[in-house]
């Protein structure tokens, strides 16, 4: 069993080498410390890394020749970068054999969901035209050369990962690489750290040799096929592709050694609470939303009407939260969860013909930015209200999202079909109307009168807290631009909410 991880370790260590030039540890150290328990001793995660750096060193070659092949090496503006990484690296490596492997392990951890991230956020580095030129080079390029190169050095030595991703970074935005040749560059110089760093480590710990050759063979191998194919791979495809794939593999192994490896300090009941509310938190959201595509294919709803169908969905994803488990933290744990998966399916579906069809988006990944917004606001609130004051005041989260996201439904919807009496201004931006103000007021009043008395808040409190709250929410709507209500509404109306509460 523990050959079969090595062996998907590495393909996956040589798929983001060949991708990006990512160093062969950030895929392999997490994957083998956690589920190999060959590497869980003293000194399991330096002997991991010295297999890692090891594969890295054919696995780079082999990428550096597909990179050179298509002209994707310069050297020109990079080599004092180069000269300072690989003499560091020794040192690194040196240091590293006196840390604790929990150092190691869950650096490597730490690095993988947060490059995963990064490619998921921004799947594309900035191309910058090739720079032209000698090989001299100007005060900046020196600078950023020197303080990269000692500091990216050490920590490929020390920590066996993440060495090419951040000279994938510097490249493109410091030195002004494009994306191709940067990671043709960064392999080129990983060739040499990885064999400089591999000896150490073995050199250090011989027993990696003799204990773990047949992992190390198994490792080799694997890196440098897979680092051959997805290097030709990504000299034919478009950066954005690359990055989307990256991110989610990286993300998915980051996160999911993360669970495995603090799975034994998780109380089952929390971790059954937690998967039991996911389970309803997603059949909930599908089954509104397999209703509402329905209703997008089948019907000849009006855009803006189908768009405040998507907020209703949206705001109303609240309640399962709240009212299906007694926990606030496996309520945000799910909320994060749901929005993690929502993420990468809208990045995979949004280069899709039906999903343009689907969505009318104003601007890009327009659906994907509302959903973190909207999630994040509630994961706060529920967070702030329910988390840090009690039990006895979740129905301030509830009610502050209902006070904005049935209102703003009404304003649009009211005062694109009956707003005779527009409003303008220097502080309103777009077309706004007397009777949408009206109504979003009318419908926050209303909604959240039912909220608050659904949450047993007494009848007359109820009536008090509703009418302070729509006037404002409905003015905060009004006066607030680029779309920011989701954020500025709900937070309004939960600061007039938790004052009355403290204060009646």
């Amino acid at each position: 069993m523990e050959h079969l991880v090595v062996a998907i370790a590495s393909a996956l260590a040589g798929i983001g080498t060949g991708l990006v030039g990512l160093s062969a540890a950030t895929a392999m150290v997490p994957l083998m410390i956690v589920l190999c328990p060959t590497f869980g001793g003293e000194h399991g995660a330096f002997m991991a890394t010295a297999i890692a750096l090891a594969s890295d060193i054919l696995g780079s070659a082999v990428t550096t020749a597909v990179y050179a092949k298509n002209k994707r090496i310069d050297l020109r503006h990079g080599w004092l970068m180069a000269v300072l990484i690989i003499g560091m690296c020794t040192v690194g490596s040196v240091a590293a054999y006196f840390t604790h492997q929990t150092v190691l392990g869950s650096f490597s951890l730490f690095l993988c969901v947060a490059i995963g991230i990064r490619f998921l956020v921004k799947p594309d580095s900035k191309e910058r035209p090739e720079k032209g030129g000698g090989a001299k080079l100007s005060a900046k390029e020196i600078a950023v050369s020197v303080f990269f190169g000692l500091t990216i050095g050490f920590g490929t030595g020390y920590f066996g990962t993440g060495g090419g991703m951040m000279m994938l970074i510097v490249f493109t935005a410091m030195l002004g690489y494009e994306r191709r040749c940067a990671v043709g560059t960064s392999t080129f110089i990983m060739t040499f750290t990885a064999l400089i760093a591999s000896v150490s480590h073995i050199l250090m710990e011989p027993s990696i040799i003799f204990e773990c050759w047949d992992f190390l063979l198994i490792a080799v191998v694997c890196a440098t096929l897979f680092s051959l194919v997805s290097a030709r791979f990504a000299n034919r495809v478009r950066g954005k592709v690359v990055g989307i794939a990256t991110g989610i593999i990286l993300l998915s192994i980051g996160l999911a050694m993360l669970i495995i490896n603090n799975i034994s300090l998780i109380d089952p009941y929390y971790l059954y609470e937690f998967l039991r509310l996911l389970g309803l938190y997603f059949g909930y959201i599908g089954a509104l939303a397999l209703l509402l595509i329905l209703v997008r294919m089948f019907t000849g709803v009006p855009d803006y009407i189908f768009r405040k169908l998507l907020h209703f969905v949206a705001f109303t994803s609240v309640l399962p939260l709240v009212l299906l488990t007694d926990i606030w933290w496996i309520a945000v744990a799910v909320e994060g969860a749901f929005l993690f998966v929502v993420i990468i399916v809208l990045l995979i579906c949004e280069k899709l013909p039906f999903y343009k069809k689907l969505f009318v988006e104003k601007g890009n990944h327009e659906v994907i930015v509302s959903f973190v917004i909207l999630f994040g606001m509630i994961s706060g609130l529920l967070a702030l209200f329910w988390g840090l004051l009690g039990s006895d005041f979740r129905f301030i989260p509830v009610a502050a999202i209902m006070a904005w996201g049935p209102g703003d439904g009404a304003a649009a919807i009211v005062g694109r079909r009956f707003g005779k009496h527009k409003l303008s201004g220097r502080l309103i931006e777009g077309v706004k109307s007397v009777e949408g103000t009206v109504a979003m007021a009318v419908t926050s009043f209303v909604c959240t009168l039912i909220t608050l008395l659904s949450f047993g808040v007494p009848t007359h409190l109820s009536f008090i807290f509703a009418a302070a709250v729509s006037p404002v929410a409905a003015l905060t709507e009004l006066y607030t631009k680029r779309g920011f209500d989701t954020v500025t509404v709900p937070l309004a109306s939960a600061t007039i909410l938790s004052l009355l509460a403290f204060i009646i």
